[in-house]
């Protein structure tokens, strides 16, 4: 092989995310809803039959297939899905900033035209409340960190790194935003979004 090959190669390739095809990507729809005293942000209160965080705050979403014509595409059925109602009755859905971890998480906002209607899915969503997006733009989100250190396995090979067991590996802190409403606490993926949104719109106002 010779370089005019590799550049060839490497000219014609779309970058993707490092690993790829064991990188998870998922889509979520931040929505909102009108009321008597104005927009409200929807959640769901994820069903405890679940296996993966049961009884957790959330907003609707879900893995991106590869029949989703696109990432919004994706969002839309999956709250579809969840809230029991036509995919036509979700409108203005505009994406939000996107987090890239182990797994790729890609957010929209969206408004949902007729609240009146929805009837979750049980098999998935225990119940839906609503806040005020007044209250979210009026009340910071509290700060909490969270600090991660590397464990590598029984089996890593120490001797083959500088340092063997006293490599001085580098530990990670996350911020991680609270929310809470009456008796409701909004955390984690989802408040980290919530914030983002909430940040988007300070700054443009």
């Amino acid at each position: 092989m010779n370089f005019e090959q590799i550049t060839d190669i490497f000219q014609q390739r779309k970058p993707t995310i490092l690993r790829n095809h064991k990188h998870a990507q998922y889509a979520i729809l931040l929505p909102l809803i009108e009321k008597d005293n104005g927009l409200h942000v929807l959640f769901e209160v994820r069903s405890h039959q679940l296996r993966r965080q049961p009884n957790e705050i959330c907003f609707p979403g879900g893995r991106i297939e590869e029949t989703d014509k696109t990432k919004a595409a994706a969002a839309i059925r999956e709250t579809a899905e969840e809230l029991g109602i036509d995919a036509n009755q979700i409108s203005g859905v505009s994406p939000l900033d996107y987090i890239i971890s182990d797994i790729s998480i890609y957010p929209f906002v969206g408004k949902l035209l007729f609240p009146e209607q929805i009837h979750i899915n049980a098999n998935e969503v225990a119940e839906i409340f609503t806040v005020p997006l007044s209250f979210f733009l009026e009340t910071p989100a509290t700060i909490h960190t969270v600090k991660l250190k590397p464990e590598p396995a029984a089996d890593f090979p120490y001797d083959l790194i500088p340092g063997g067991k006293n490599y001085r590996w580098r530990s990670r802190k996350l911020e991680e935003p609270f929310y809470q409403y009456e008796d409701r606490v909004i955390w984690g993926l989802t408040a980290k979004v919530l914030s983002n949104f909430l940040e988007t719109i300070a700054a443009n106002l």
